[in-house]
Parts: structure tokens; sequence; C-alpha cells
């Protein structure tokens, strides 16, 4: 069942309180976690950066309550307060002995008493609990123990506090019998806020116990915290499904704008020459743009500047039109490409922040190709000890196996090729990202896995029947780009025979420059002005 939070109003939009930034951040933490449970959870332990301003989060809180509860084990001494009790005690019972012994002579039978008072157990809840059934001959001593007998179960909390945890407390002020026990009030208030708040539902945090116990700014800082969720939901970024949270269509939108958004930055810092470009396709008017009309091409003619060029170079009626006064609109040559990336998913991506890198192009190419090139097909498939295809959805969480370790690249290709063959293009490609040579294959539908006959060897028959996978894909007229995310020799030496039967091409880089080299490729051979 969705769950709603409602909280005031601030005279805003969610927009205005920031959900975009919030939004921002919640996907780094993405990306470090391939999962947006835990990623929601770092967003609240860590809190928030607002220019430069810093919000604290859950785990500021929490280190708050452990600094308050460490101020007052330094402060206090608290055995001095059982040290009272047992004096008490010791009184009371003295001063029954004393009247127990002034009335020995009258009283023969009072020699049971004293026997009783002499066996009493030395731990004070224990002396009380049995005092409890004794009938004191001394008025003033039963007074003065009723008294401690009111307060049995708060002896026994001290008794218990000081067992578990006496040696903490290592301060030098003594606390007397009722203020030790504000004491312990205030260390199990904190101990149950600080479970509260470890617990991170925030609707079961007692506010008004913050307050008490950290002060009001701290609980302001809370409900920031608290309203980060509905901020998020607010913004349409994300929905409360009860148990779990999910990205919207807007939020997997907005992860795939950031990853390009920081691909470019990269861009922006280094000069990436663009790769070489087969031009195929159809022309793209631009209405927003003409020009005189050249011998040779193709009228797509812009009649409204046509008329007026005629009418300033003759400006009579009727018109003559002369070839000087043509105008055309400008085009593109563009080409509609079909393409699928390969991305590795097995265990080693987990390395050097392979997956991260990779996963983060895959981001930000879907986005590239819904925005600048709709018509373009664009596919994705993790390859691990099987292929998978994912979806625009399912990319934002996506995350390299652990349970499959083996690299099935002809798996992928097979699927990859089944994907392209819905699509039909002049321009069909896929893109491989990996970091290793196969370890695993298909063969008339069993899956067989085979380690490398020994560390950085290759596994034969896998690289055999990934070769002849690519042999396959390359009859379709499919070409294969691959992208090396190590440069090993025996992966290159993989790489460079699929290259060499596909003709594709192959690069090998790292992590942190993988997005420069494969967005501007994929841009340059999709587009060209003419």
């Amino acid at each position: 069942m969705r769950k709603i939070r409602y909280s005031r109003w601030s005279g805003g939009s969610a927009e205005s309180l920031g959900a975009e930034s919030v939004f921002d951040q919640l996907n780094g933490y993405m990306s470090d976690t391939g999962d947006l449970q835990q990623a929601m959870r770092r967003l609240k332990q860590r809190g928030l950066k607002q220019g430069d301003k810093q919000t604290g989060g859950l785990d500021d809180l929490l280190s708050r309550v452990t600094r308050e509860m460490r101020r007052l084990y330094e402060q206090y001494q608290i055995q001095s307060a059982l040290d009272q009790v047992e004096q008490q005690l010791q009184s009371i019972v003295d001063q029954e002995r004393r009247t127990l012994e002034q009335r020995r002579e009258a009283r023969p039978d009072l020699e049971e008493k004293r026997d009783f008072l002499d066996h009493l157990p030395n731990k004070s809840s224990e002396m009380i609990e049995k005092l409890a059934s004794y009938d004191f001959e001394d008025a003033e001593a039963s007074s003065e123990f009723q008294k401690l007998l009111s307060q049995l179960e708060q002896i026994r909390r001290l008794e218990n506090s000081i067992r578990r945890e006496g040696n903490l407390f290592r301060g030098r002020v003594p606390l007397d019998f009722e203020k030790a026990q504000e004491v312990l009030d205030q260390i199990e208030a904190l101990r149950r806020l600080e479970g509260q708040l470890s617990s991170m539902r925030m609707e079961d945090v007692d506010t008004d116990l913050l307050r008490k116990l950290l002060g009001e700014d701290l609980l302001e800082e809370f409900q920031g915290i608290a309203r980060m969720e509905s901020v998020l939901e607010e913004g349409g970024y994300i929905v409360n499904q009860g148990d779990h949270f999910e990205l919207t269509p807007r939020g997997v939108r907005r992860i795939g704008q950031l990853a390009l958004r920081d691909i470019y930055r990269q861009l922006k810092r280094g000069a990436v020459g663009r790769h070489s470009v087969r031009y195929r396709g159809s022309q793209e008017i631009l209405t927003e743009e003409s020009r005189p009309y050249v011998q040779g091409d193709a009228l797509n003619l812009n009649m409204i500047q046509t008329l007026k060029n005629a009418l300033m170079n003759e400006g009579g009626v009727p018109l003559r039109l002369r070839p000087g006064d043509f105008a055309v609109y400008d085009s593109e040559h563009t080409t509609r490409a079909a393409t699928v990336l390969l991305l590795d998913m097995s265990w080693s991506m987990s390395w050097e922040g392979r997956f991260a890198a990779a996963k983060k192009v895959a981001l930000a190419m879907e986005s590239l190709v819904r925005s600048l090139h709709p018509r373009d097909y664009f596919g994705i498939v993790g390859f691990f000890t099987r292929a998978v295809e994912l979806k625009p959805k399912d990319l934002p969480e996506a995350t390299w196996n652990m349970g499959d370790p083996f690299t099935n690249l002809q798996d992928g290709l097979h699927l990859a090729a089944e994907l392209l063959e819905r699509r039909p293009s002049q321009n069909q490609q896929m893109i491989v990202i990996t970091d290793g040579q196969p370890t695993a294959y298909c063969r008339q539908g069993r899956l067989y896995c085979e380690w490398p006959l020994s560390f950085g060897g290759i596994s034969q028959r896998a690289a055999e029947e990934t070769l002849k996978e690519a042999e396959r894909v390359t009859r379709k007229g499919i070409t294969i780009n691959t992208f090396m995310l190590d440069d090993s020799p025996v992966l290159r030496g993989f790489v460079d025979e699929m290259t060499r039967i596909n003709r594709g091409r192959a690069f090998y880089t790292r992590p942190d420059q993988l997005g420069e080299y494969l967005l501007i490729d994929y841009v340059s051979r999709t587009r060209k002005k003419i």
C-alpha cells in the first residue's frame, strides 16, 4: 500500500525546496551503491550539501547523542549514590539493633530478631527485600525503612547500572541518590533516541524528546532530513511503495541527464578528437535556416524568402523570379542508427570503479539518444554468466554480479543480434564494454563455464565460441566496437582477433576516460552538416 507523507506547506513548490538538488545528491549515492534503498539510507545518514552549507544527517545527530552520553559519563561519579543508600540502610539496621539490645532483658523473645539481623545479605536491594517482612521494634527505624522500600525499584536500577557500566562513569562530581536517578533517566532517554534514529524510520522518532535532549536547532535539522523523502516524492523523482522506494520515469531520465552532464564536463577539460564517419541516411530539413540556391541542391524551397528576394530585386507586379531569387532550406545529413550497448556485469568489473564508469556511460548514452536522436534505437544488454536485456528503468540500480562470476560475451552478442533484427537499419552497431576475455558460452541451448587454464591465461573453448558468434554478427552487417577497461595481453589478443573478423574498432581506455571516447564517437557517427 502506498504511503503519502503530509507536511507543512512552506509557501513554495517542491522544486523551490530543492527537489532537484536533493535528487542529484541521491544519484551520487546510487552511483556508489547501485541500489536506491541503500542510496536513500546514505542520503539520510549523511545529509545535504546546499551550496557552501552542509546540512547534517542522521549520523551527525547520532554523534551528538553519543557525545552527550559521553559528557555525562565523564562528568559524574555514580558509585557515591549507592554508597548513600548503603549508609542509610546500615544506619536503620544499627538503630534497630540498639533498640533490641535495650529491650533484651525484658523481652527474651527478641533474640530471634537479633539473629535475623545478623544474617542479612550484603547487597542493598536484597537486604531491603528481606527486611520488608521484618516487624521493626524501633518506630523511627521502621519509618526510615519504609522510605527506602518505596525506592526499591530505583535502587535496583542503580545497582544494575553500576554493574553494567559503572566503569564508564569516570567523572569527579559525586551524585546523590536523587541526582543519580535524573542522570540515569537522561542516559536512558538518550539511548531510546539513539535507537529511534538508528532505525531510520522517521515517523518513529520522538521529536519532543529530541528537542528536550539536543535542542531546537538539531530538531530543525532532523525535520529537514525527514522532509527529504516528501521533497523527492513531490518533485516526482521517487515513489514510496510502503516497504521500499521506486524511481519514477522522471527520476530515471534525470539520472541519465546527470550522467551525460558529468561526461561532457570531462570533455570540456580535455581536447578529444572526433573519429571518422560513414555517411548514410536521409536529409533532415532545418526550417530555421535557409540560404541561396546553388545548382545541385535539393529544391527544398523557402517560398517566403524567395518571394521577398524577388520583390526586393524587381519591386513590381507581376513578380519576375530569377535564379538568384531562389532560397532553399538548409539541411543536415543524418543517419538513423540502431545500437546495442553490451555491458560487462561480471565480478571483475567491480574493481577500480570500472562498472560505475561503464554504467554512467550507458545512462548518458540512453539520455543522449532519447533527447537528440529519438528515432534511433538504443538497447542495452548486460552479460555475466548469462546475458539479459536491461530496460532504461532498470539501469540506475543495475550492478555487477558476484553470484555469477563468469563472462559470457557470446550470449551477449547473440542476444544483441536478436534485438537488432527487430529494428532494421542501414547502420547497426554493437558497443562492447568489458574488462576480461570470455569464460562462458552457450551451445545448443546449454551453458558451459570454463575457468582459464592459468592465472591470466585463456579459456580456449569460450574464446572460440565467442569468435564464431562474432562471425555470425559480421555476416549480418553489424559493426562491433569494443572498449577495453583492461590491457592484459590475453584480452588484447582476443579483442584484436574479434576486431579483425568484424572490421570494427577496439579502444583501450581507463574507466575515467570511457565516456570521452564513447559518446564523441557515437555522436560523430550519426550526424554531419552538409
